[in-house]
């Protein structure tokens, strides 16, 4: 079951947004932010070649929108998603499945793309998997999240019919090497793929571990809609995935692209960080 990371490209968010409470002086050192506040994140999706089906893991941010919009996101970098599939040899049309973790707009915005004054699926020959929960969360958002969800990047997926919906809100069977494991803090019912790779278990971590740099309990992002809920899933899930020596992919640190984790006296930290094709 070959991998590959699928970088789309960097954009900035405010650092006090995405540590929540934490101080500056603190996450600063961890994530440095420009004269502007604002720290660089990585739209890193992954990419899952299992018998014949091509499964990529969210989409990025996409480039439908107009200028203005994307001035608030300081979209910076030479990757895009198509530079990136070709680089592994592959374009949209291969693709067989979209797996999107939620449907927030830096996870969903390639998803669609504009063709002419029509917005299409941007992988032509794709099934588009969320789970109804969470889709409903998302077609009726509350005010906190609204602006994250446009109607743009996910309701032409259900009028074109190649959306469907994963069972239940428990952990579930994708493929054969694919689970999938729910969290609620952030948003809800988000999925994280788990994958079984050369031997090992491969998290695809989203937005319940944005960065590194979020790895101690308490880094919240202030987006997270539940934060009290995302410490409670994030310590469960840190101490599963030390004890179980689980590799995490991380989709939005700007440097480190997988990681393992480490028992210390301050609590759960990282330990190694290494690139997907190291393994």
């Amino acid at each position: 079951m070959p991998l590959y990371s699928i970088n789309t490209g960097l954009f900035k968010l405010d650092g006090g947004a995405m540590f929540g409470v934490v101080p500056k002086t603190i996450w600063n050192r961890t994530n440095p932010a420009d004269e502007n506040n604002l720290c660089t994140l990585a739209m890193r999706c992954l990419l899952v070649e299992e018998g014949d089906r091509l499964i990529l893991i969210d989409t990025g941010i996409g480039n439908k929108q107009s200028e203005k919009f994307f001035s608030y996101y300081y979209l910076h970098g030479e990757d895009t998603l198509e530079k990136s599939l070709k680089l592994h040899g592959f374009n949209r049309d291969d693709i067989t499945d979209v797996f999107l973790t939620h449907l927030h707009l830096d996870h969903v915005g390639g998803a669609v793309i504009r063709e002419n004054e029509k917005l299409v699926p941007a992988f032509k020959n794709a099934v588009y998997w969320t789970n109804e929960k969470h889709w409903n969360w998302a077609i009726h958002p509350n005010e906190r999240e609204k602006a994250s969800f446009l109607a743009e990047n996910i309701m032409p997926l259900q009028e074109r019919g190649c959306l469907r919906f994963v069972a239940g809100d428990d952990g579930l069977s994708f493929s054969e090497n694919f689970s999938v494991r729910f969290a609620f803090g952030h948003t809800d019912a988000m999925m994280l793929p788990q994958l079984r790779y050369k031997g090992r278990t491969i998290v695809f971590v989203a937005d319940l571990l944005p960065t590194t740099g979020h790895i101690p309990v308490p880094y919240i992002a202030g987006y997270d809609v539940f934060p009290l809920q995302s410490m409670t899933e994030k310590r469960a899930f840190l101490e599963e995935a030390e004890q179980d020596k689980y590799i995490l992919f991380m989709e939005h640190d700007p440097l480190v692209e997988c990681c393992t984790l480490k028992e210390t006296e301050k609590g759960i930290r990282l330990a190694d960080a290494f690139a997907l094709k190291d393994l």
